[in-house]
């Protein structure tokens, strides 16, 4: 009897330290990734501010085109 209980509780300990192990590892991963996001936010709100950037809209035929005055003068584009 007892070296059931003995197996049940390594058992027990094991899977533990397997659960909280994975647990920790898993947080760590996801805060990397969510720094890693958070920084390439930011790059991309700082280069979208520079004036070299053209913003690209969808036009009705789901092409993205540039949103100049020039293109609507022109008509749709075939």
């Amino acid at each position: 009897m007892t070296a059931i209980i003995l197996r049940f509780v390594i058992y027990a300990a094991i899977a533990a330290a397997l659960y909280f192990g994975i647990r920790k590892i898993w947080r760590d991963w996801t805060d990397q990734f969510r720094k890693l996001d958070r920084e390439q936010h930011k790059r991309d709100m700082r280069e979208r501010d520079r004036p070299d950037v053209i913003t690209l809209k969808r036009d009705g035929d789901g092409v993205y085109r540039p949103n100049d005055r020039d293109d609507e003068r022109r008509g749709p584009r075939a």
